[in-house]
């Protein structure tokens, strides 16, 4: 009878107090990040290795977890131009051809390091699910694996900060674990509304080497949307939200 008894707390002992729902980590995340349904400005910046920049302003509105839709707001050679993701479907509007033509999530309206499915990002919880979770004094380290082949990046490494519960850092890497980028996140910054997130993402590559993309969040709400906006007929008339 002791025998069993000892044994029974045994196995109780070896069974963590709590155990880490990635998924509900991630979801947590995400919500951190941005309300579910949002318009933002924002500043994306391209740096090239001998110090040039070239900037443009994003006018950006997300409805759901599948839905999001950006305008260019300047350089003046850019302006009126949308693009518009629905799922894994990108489709970019230029005024001068005056139909929407398809893009890919690898390739890049602005050039630099960012690309599209980094422009007209998602939830992380649509494209990605946690494989593994490591705690560490700083919070967590996720392991996020594509739920399919069409996402931009095969795997994830996401580091979340424990007091805030938002990313710091997120390395894209190849189904064979060859990094691809990392994200940098900084400048966390109350924007009013219950949103606090990072004002800053940074990113570089070793595919790209001395060059870096910046993204500079202006301003960033909660705005729901009807689903007309976000409709490939919709896209020349992206001014009319503003």
């Amino acid at each position: 009878m002791i025998k069993i008894l000892f044994t029974f707390m045994a196995l109780i002992l070896a069974v963590p107090a709590h155990a880490v729902d990635g998924n509900e980590l991630l979801e947590q995340v995400d919500r951190n990040l941005n309300p579910e349904s949002y318009e933002s400005y924002r500043k994306l910046i391209n740096i090239e290795p001998n110090g040039s920049k070239k900037e443009f302003v994003l006018f950006t509105v997300k409805k759901g977890k599948e839905k999001v839709a950006a305008m260019f707001i300047s350089p003046a050679s850019e302006k009126g131009r949308s693009t518009l993701r629905l799922d894994e479907n990108m489709w970019l509007y230029i005024p001068n051809i005056g139909k929407p033509i398809r893009i890919t999530s690898l390739q890049s309206v602005v050039g630099g390091v960012f690309n599209n499915a980094d422009i007209l990002r998602l939830d992380y919880t649509s494209e990605y699910s946690v494989e593994q979770v490591e705690e560490n004094d700083e919070g967590y380290l996720l392991h996020l694996k594509a739920k399919t082949k069409s996402v931009a990046y095969d795997k994830l490494k996401m580091w979340v900060n424990r007091d805030n519960m938002l990313p710091s850092k997120i390395e894209s890497l190849t189904e064979d674990s060859m990094l691809i980028k990392t994200l940098y996140f900084k400048d966390v910054k109350d924007f009013g509304e219950g949103v606090v997130r990072p004002s800053i993402v940074e990113t570089d590559s070793p595919l790209y080497k001395d060059y870096k993309s910046v993204m500079i969040f202006a301003e960033i709400k909660e705005r729901e949307f009807k689903d007309e906006v976000f409709t490939l007929t919709f896209m020349p008339n992206m001014d009319s939200l503003r």
